[in-house]
């Protein structure tokens, strides 16, 4: 679904509720998914299936941020090309960990709004620290992403041996 001009998210919200096909919602044109990772925008979400973004097609997007919404929506010579042409791709285990950060908050008893400010919290902080380590060390984000999930994983096992 595409509107060059931008779509009413209430508007699309409410039509979603009707449970119709996204495809028939009057405010965007319905346009083939292959055409999609081509389409003239700012920032570019993957949020559907894994492997959308391919050596074959990454050369194609004009984004200039893709925020990885699905699970593995990039293969690993799509992120590369896409480092290589300037365009930031945020990992999916950094971009979308919500639900894993809500699964935590509700364990142990958080509210609703308890919950949403640490998904907000937590993604805006890792996102920064990964984009940071990217930066400097002049790494993938991915790359920067794995390593400090790693660095966590050995912290936490110090806990567990103590």
């Amino acid at each position: 679904m595409i509107n060059p001009k931008g779509m009413n998210v209430s508007e699309l919200t409410a039509f979603k509720a009707t449970r119709k096909s996204i495809g028939e919602f009057p405010g965007g044109t319905a346009m083939p998914l292959q055409e999609l990772v081509g389409v003239d925008c700012d920032i570019w979400i993957p949020a559907a299936r894994p492997d959308v973004l391919d050596a074959g097609n990454a050369g194609q997007i004009k984004a200039k941020l893709i925020l990885q919404g699905a699970n593995i929506p990039a293969t690993a010579e799509a992120e590369e090309i896409l480092h290589a042409r300037g365009v930031l791709s945020v990992p999916d285990f950094i971009a979308n960990a919500g639900g894993v950060i809500c699964a935590a908050v509700e364990y142990h008893g958080g509210t609703q709004s308890q919950t949403f400010t640490v998904i907000k919290e937590m993604i805006r902080e890792n996102t920064r620290e990964v984009l940071e380590r990217a930066r400097a060390e002049k790494l993938l984000p991915r790359v920067a992403a794995v390593d400090l999930a790693r660095g966590r994983v050995r912290e936490a096992q110090l806990y567990r041996r103590a």
